[in-house]
């Protein structure tokens, strides 16, 4: 047989609510690197001979969206 490690319950809590922060952390990330790059391309729109940029929110777009909820495991 396996040993299995069990946690107590208070540890499970603080597991949770640091997952939580976590993706909260990585969510926040990304909307700052996304505003930062929207302030970029506004201001390479004024300058000649820059292209405007294309629409990130297609199907084929390379940016990942993430979830507009947690998953309920992580509460």
């Amino acid at each position: 047989m396996t040993n299995r490690v069990t946690y107590a319950p208070q540890d499970v809590q603080k597991m949770c609510k640091q997952a939580e922060r976590d993706s909260e952390s990585k969510k926040l990330a990304f909307l700052m690197d996304r505003v930062k790059r929207l302030i970029a391309d506004r201001e390479n729109l004024g300058k000649p001979g820059v292209k405007p940029p294309l629409s990130t929110t297609g199907k084929d777009s390379g940016v990942l969206r993430l979830p507009s909820r947690s998953v309920p495991l992580e509460r």
